[in-house]
């Protein structure tokens, strides 16, 4: 992750089937947090045949971190999403956002991706408020 290492956490988790996961967590999200406009929850997950584990090889890790740091330094550069939280293991990494707009986030990502390859990418959106789902992923960081 190029943006800031200190806000970020790292911590092991477990899927439902029992394979590792590997948790980040962003730590500095508080003026995203207490807008009560940030209120989609965004998931972009990115299926992979991983190794035995469920890892991705090393060349996939690095076109990952390529589009992790490409969607990162668009919404840094236009704050209508903030990436809160990245899952990677059992064969998927999933970055989580929260967004203003789907509408607008479709739009940054699109314009972020522009320049690579077609990915596998898997979108889906929800409502949530109360970043019920980020306190969620944040009991990983305390186990």
């Amino acid at each position: 992750m190029a943006e800031q290492e200190s806000n970020w956490w790292t911590a092991p988790a477990e899927a439902d089937n029992g394979r590792l996961v590997m948790v980040s967590g962003r730590t500095d999200v508080e003026k995203f947090r207490s807008n009560p406009r940030f209120n989609i929850r965004i998931e972009v997950a990115w299926p992979y045949q991983g190794d035995a584990s469920g890892m991705p090889d090393d060349a996939l890790s690095r076109q990952m971190e390529q589009v992790q740091d490409a969607l990162q330094e668009a919404f840094r550069k236009d704050p209508v999403a903030v990436l809160t939280g990245v899952f990677t293991g059992d064969d998927e990494r999933t970055w989580v956002f929260y967004t203003l707009s789907t509408h607008i986030f479709g739009r940054k990502l699109n314009e972020a991706l522009a320049d690579m390859p077609l990915l596998p990418l898997k979108i889906s959106a929800e409502n949530d408020p109360e970043w019920l789902a980020y306190d969620e992923m944040n009991q990983c960081r305390v186990n």
